[in-house]
């Protein structure tokens, strides 16, 4: 990273755009190297060079994340979601000698143990003083390829976050192919509006404006200003994670969608069907992908790719039953699509390789055991493969329900209750059935497009031929929206804690045990 953005130390073409301005890669180099030398100037050199950002999509992150590669240390992405002291511990976990933070997040430290950190305010007067007088820069050390470029914390889904070491060499290497794919140049203009403290949004956004030279649009994603932003800015390449196709798709269509400049989507979690949506109704090419914040495995669409399928894994990918260590057998469907064998095809995704681009977790050799045993990556995420090598998520580990004496995963109960035009976002998980092992629960939010009643849930399910019976929600949790990230994944665990209930404001729909007609609570 150090090498590809001092390339672009004397380009004169656009850089950032943003309501409050625009940079030349000139002026935005030369402000992320004042900022380095200012951290510089300020840092203790015999502590961990590590420099937090609490900052949300704006120049001044874009900046700070170029100040790192400039200054030759390692900057943490801070999630701006996180309060209290869960947001303390990340900021310790990553050793954080400095932070910086602005006006609209300085007030989320109020009263926190940051340990021996110190605070910055880059929208202070004081801040803008230092920066104005900083000294010249002299980098804290010249990186290699496989050194720690960014601390990025994972999303959380399963547990704490926890620091993944970005290398310098992953944004490089990640950049190139997204341009050949998308015929992405310097005139093309990037709207990263997923959070810059995040994986995705670095491996997915920002490496391919420092690749190809082409701008960027630091923005806050908003399903209702997406377009205008999309159309006034000139933008025509995008980066997703999680739900936001969806969330868009559910804001009212208009005749003139497609009369925008967007060509490309790149992402990773979309359903089959707010792919395809989103493509036609906005006239772009969308692209889905699979990837962790880890980056140990990796596995892309590609022509061919059947609907429900993640695509084809890169070299080493497998799919290996964690008891045995052994891989699991090839998934086998009946007549009607549904799968067979679950028990003997079902697994975990590893990286028989190795770590891949995997360098560990910071501070962590415990947790990096474990992701690393047997000589192989293990992801956490379940899945399978059929006879032609396409593979299928099932869900993380924890997904496992086990109803009637059988073993079920959320991913398929999921991608068939998506099939459905009612259903805008959903999310299966067990709960605690009332005489022994897992009843399936559905968390739904309606899409809009049509009504969402028991009686058509009822009759959609019966006609989904490759739906076991015993995967039928027992329970049906209607809501406006669903728990998430910052990275918009759902969080399941907060589900699954408040088991078969819903707020005041939510519906509960319920079947009988061996019945197929849902009742609202």
């Amino acid at each position: 990273m150090t090498e590809l953005l001092a390339e672009r130390a004397d380009d004169d073409g656009t850089a950032i755009i943003h309501d409050t301005g625009t940079w030349t890669w000139r002026e935005y180099l030369a402000d992320a190297r004042r900022v380095a030398a200012t951290v510089l100037n300020a840092a203790d050199k015999s502590r961990p060079m590590h420099i937090g950002v609490l900052l949300g999509n704006t120049p001044t992150m874009l900046i700070a994340i170029a100040a790192g590669a400039a200054g030759g240390y390692v900057t943490a992405g801070i999630n701006n979601t996180r309060r209290g002291e869960g947001l303390a511990r990340d900021i310790r976990r990553a050793d954080c000698q400095i932070l910086l933070t602005d006006a609209e997040h300085r007030e989320l430290l109020d009263g926190l143990d940051l340990g021996d950190c110190q605070v910055f305010d880059t929208s202070s007067d004081e801040w803008a003083q230092l920066v104005a007088q900083a000294p010249e820069l002299v980098p804290h050390s010249t990186p290699a390829a496989t050194d720690p470029f960014m601390l990025i914390f994972t999303s959380g889904t399963s547990g704490d976050p926890k620091p993944v070491q970005l290398a310098q060499m992953l944004i490089p290497f990640a950049g190139p192919p997204l341009l050949e794919k998308f015929g992405i140049t310097a005139d093309d203009v990037c709207y990263l509006s997923m959070p810059l403290f995040h994986s995705a949004a670095l491996l997915g956004g920002y490496c391919v404006a420092a690749t190809s030279g082409a701008a960027m649009v630091p923005a806050k994603f908003s399903a209702s200003t997406f377009l205008s932003d999309i159309r006034r800015f000139g933008a025509t390449y995008m980066n997703y994670v999680g739900k936001p196709l969806a969330y868009i798709l559910a804001t009212p269509e208009q005749p003139d969608d497609a009369d925008n400049p967007l060509r490309a989507a790149f992402g990773n979690e979309a359903s089959d069907r707010d792919i395809d949506d989103f493509a036609r109704r906005f006239d772009t090419m969308v692209w889905d992908g699979y990837g962790s914040s880890e980056l140990a495995v990796i596995i892309t669409r590609e022509p061919g790719t059947p609907k429900g399928s993640i695509g084809k894994g890169f070299p080493g990918v497998a799919i290996y039953n964690p008891a045995t260590v052994t891989e699991c057998a090839v998934a086998e469907f009946d007549e009607n699509g549904a799968l067979v064998n679950g028990d003997e095809a079902i697994g975990e995704l590893v990286n028989t390789s190795g770590a891949g681009m995997f360098t560990g977790y910071y501070n962590d050799a415990a947790t990096t055991s474990e992701r690393m045993r047997e000589g192989m990556y293990w992801s956490g995420d379940l899945g399978y493969r059929d006879a032609d090598g396409w593979i299928y998520l099932a869900g993380r580990t924890g997904d496992w329900l086990r109803v009637d004496g059988e073993n079920l995963t959320a991913g398929p109960i999921e991608r068939i209750l998506q099939r459905m035009p009612a259903v805008g976002q959903v999310a299966v998980y067990g709960v605690p059935d009332e005489t022994v092992g897992d009843a399936v629960m559905a968390a739904l939010v309606p899409s809009g497009v049509d009504d969402l009643t028991p009686e058509a849930l009822s009759a959609f399910l019966a006609d989904q031929s490759d739906l076991s019976p015993k995967a039928w929600p027992r329970y049906v949790r209607i809501s406006s929206q669903l728990p998430s990230t910052a990275t918009n994944k759902i969080l399941k665990r907060e589900l699954k804690q408040e088991g078969a209930t819903a707020h005041d404001d939510e519906q509960l729909w319920t079947r009988e045990a061996r019945g197929t007609v849902y009742a609202a609570n």
